[in-house]
């Protein structure tokens, strides 16, 4: 059914949606199973709404502090399913044909609604902390900052998939650079799959260790709740699973992961963190560099899908290798912080991004020389400047000589026996002139004279 309305109030619905339908939507999920989890564990309702605000900005990443510990390592799946809700909203929001006026507020909404639920969540667990003094105010800073970024990244996306390559155009940019784009994105979801499949069969390894971390409840709503947290979890163990298989490594405390070595310790009783590798390491895990290559294969084969001439086609890699790497770097922070007594989790970010850097750039390189992904330049050919010839040598108007001296016989005088001139075929005869027309012969002087009237005569007939 077409929309009736006019211009400027299906704008003002889209920018409203923008502004506040991820993050309404989000509130209302949390809502819901948080009052789910209360009535389930027969709880009051004190201080429901500051938990509420508390995991709304969980979801954003923003560590949240309860009875003196701080809970910084937070699950990645919200907070990825956040940034799609905002790129989803703004993309629908966003014609290829809108101006960049129109793309401005799209992306303001997208900031600024966001930012305006923030206040109120640090507003409402303020209150709440006077009456629950074991929940505390984060940081205001790093509250703001965190909701920022993570919408603002989502705004970008959405936008930029409906007017990049205008964009480009606009800018007088490359127009490869758009391919960049999805050539990283090939290479992180190939490097993540490839990463999620050994963190399942890893799974499966140590499916008896998994069980005795479901043992520390005995209660059904105790298990269930550690099977939603580690699907939460997952795409963290996902992230150390990918810097294993890039030669980086994840850390749990004390305890070191590395596709050459394993340092034991105490983890969190969280079933997923059964995929962890046990100490000795055995030869299994270094296939994991298996994973980093053939991602490295993914990013080369669509670097090479338009081929370019090679300075082009270099620069095309490195920039859709770095792209992959700040992406990873920045899922390599977010999935990471501090866990109360456990201390620091989350990757070596010092080789994490270099790593994945370098594992593209190489492996990729290869692949774009093997698969004919660089075109050789055109020769450039001269254009030819027409010579003005003189008409006639000026040396030999000049020399009267070389005018009258006769050119010499080359086959008289050589020993070669001149090719005999062919005989001149007999010319026909021609045709017989028609006989001349028989003249008229012009009349006697004296018979003229006696044709001739004079002017006497002429009277004398008058007279008779």
């Amino acid at each position: 059914m077409e929309d009736k309305r006019p211009v400027g109030a299906r704008q003002a619905r889209d920018l409203v949606r923008v502004a506040f339908g991820p993050s309404l939507v989000a509130l209302v999920v949390i809502a819901a199973v948080t009052l789910l989890q209360l009535v389930i564990a027969n709880s009051d309702m004190t201080g429901t709404l500051g938990a509420i605000a508390s995991m709304w900005l969980a979801v954003h990443q923003v560590p949240i502090s309860i009875a003196g510990h701080q809970l910084a390592v937070l699950p990645l799946l919200p907070v990825l399913l956040m940034v799609w809700g905002t790129a989803r909203t703004t993309a629908r929001a966003t014609s290829p044909r809108a101006s960049w006026f129109v793309a401005r507020w799209i992306i303001a909404s997208a900031i600024g609604g966001p930012l305006l639920f923030a206040a109120i969540a640090l507003a409402v667990i303020h209150d709440a902390s006077s009456v629950i003094t074991e929940l505390q105010t984060p940081n205001a800073l790093r509250a703001f900052s965190s909701v920022l970024v993570v919408h603002a990244i989502g705004a970008v996306i959405g936008v930029g998939s409906q007017i990049g390559w205008r964009t480009l155009q606009a800018l007088r940019l490359p127009l490869w650079l758009g391919d960049t784009v999805r050539a990283a994105t090939a290479g992180l979801l190939a490097l993540l799959g490839l990463s999620g499949a050994v963190t399942a069969v890893s799974l499966v390894v140590h499916w008896g260790t998994m069980h005795e971390l479901y043992a520390v409840t005995d209660s059904l709503f105790g298990q269930l709740s550690l099977t939603l947290l580690s699907a939460l979890y997952v795409p963290n163990v996902i992230v150390g699973t990918s810097a294993m298989a890039v030669g980086s490594s994840a850390h749990i405390g004390f305890a070191t992961f590395s596709s050459f070595t394993v340092f034991g310790g105490d983890i969190p009783a969280l079933p997923i963190l059964a995929a962890v590798p046990t100490p000795p390491l055995g030869p299994v895990w270094v296939a994991l560099l298996i994973v980093g290559a053939a991602s490295g294969v993914a990013v080369g084969q669509q670097c090479a899908s338009r081929p370019l001439p090679w300075p082009a086609a270099l620069a095309k890699l490195a920039v859709a290798s770095l792209l992959a790497a700040i992406a990873m770097a920045l899922l390599g922070y977010a999935g990471g912080g501090q866990l109360g007594n456990f201390g620091e989790v989350g990757v070596d970010q010092s080789t994490f991004g270099p790593a994945v850097f370098l594992w593209f750039f190489v492996i990729g390189a290869l692949t774009v020389l093997l698969t004919g992904g660089v075109r050789r330049r055109p020769k450039r050919v001269k254009p030819v400047v027409p010579v003005e010839e003189p008409l006639f040598d000026e040396d030999v108007e000049d020399d009267d000589e070389a005018l009258t001296t006769p050119i010499p016989d080359v086959a008289a005088e050589s020993d070669v026996e001149p090719v005999p001139e062919p005989e001149p075929e007999p010319e026909e005869e021609p045709e017989p002139a028609p006989p001349p027309k028989p003249v008229r012969p012009a009349p006697d002087l004296e018979d003229v004279e006696d044709l001739m009237v004079v002017d006497d005569d002429i009277e004398t007939e008058r007279d008779r």
